[in-house]
């Protein structure tokens, strides 16, 4: 863990309970006089603490340093995510975080299962830990949106993942992509789309959309 969230970082002293204190205390093995790291995901600062005291029930720390420091990708990228089991959503998006996506909108598309609904608390929770591990500095961004149309409506200049004779190139300016669920797009939404803005990979494989995702990303980002 490269940092320590904590919505008060950058306070003159702190105390740590609970999980944060058991982290510290068990996990991490620091000790009195130890330096710490946090963050307050705000303002931007990494903070530096000294460890004042620590028992088994908390930490006391006192601050002694602040550095202006934004960790994030070098350049925007926002998904739609036509809306999958949430059980794989949750599986992938450390991954996706820490490759450095910028946001992710999840779409209920023609072939998404409506029973799905990603569930933002616990998702949030699963960034921040990943966050933390991985010095993101910026939290990534969630949204719904109720179909594909209303999405386009917004971002009219996305691009769509499918079967194309167009490669996705890490070349290609691409700020948003949709990607489809499992069934892929019906005929209707990919006719959303003007040719030239819908890009494939280079492989005869069918790839799960969380693969897909993954592929994304890393193909643009990295």
């Amino acid at each position: 863990m490269l940092y320590l969230y904590h919505k008060e970082a950058g306070a003159s002293t702190l105390t740590l309970t609970g999980e944060d204190h058991r982290y510290i205390f068990k996990v991490r093995r620091y000790k009195t006089g130890d330096t710490l790291y946090l963050r307050n995901l705000q303002d931007g600062y990494l903070y530096s603490y000294k460890i004042l005291s620590l028992d088994k029930r908390s930490v006391l720390l006192s601050l002694q340093n602040k550095t202006a420091l934004t960790i994030q990708s070098s350049k925007p990228l926002h998904i739609g995510w036509c809306v999958i089991d949430t059980k794989n959503i949750e599986k992938v998006l450390p991954s996706l975080n820490e490759i450095g996506v910028e946001k992710i909108t999840f779409i209920y598309c023609k072939r998404s299962q409506k029973s799905f609904k990603p569930d933002f608390k616990r998702l949030q929770k699963i960034l921040l830990n990943s966050s933390q591990q991985s010095g993101r500095s910026v939290m990534m961004e969630l949204d719904i949106a109720e179909s594909l149309k209303d999405f386009l409506k917004e971002y009219p200049q996305s691009y769509m993942l499918n079967f194309s004779q167009k490669t996705l190139s890490k070349d290609e300016n691409i700020s948003t992509i949709v990607i489809g669920c499992e069934g892929g797009f019906d005929e209707e939404e990919v006719s959303l789309f003007e040719p030239e803005y819908i890009v494939g990979f280079d492989t005869p494989l069918v790839l799960r959309s969380e693969s897909a995702a993954c592929a994304v990303a890393s193909k643009i980002l990295l």
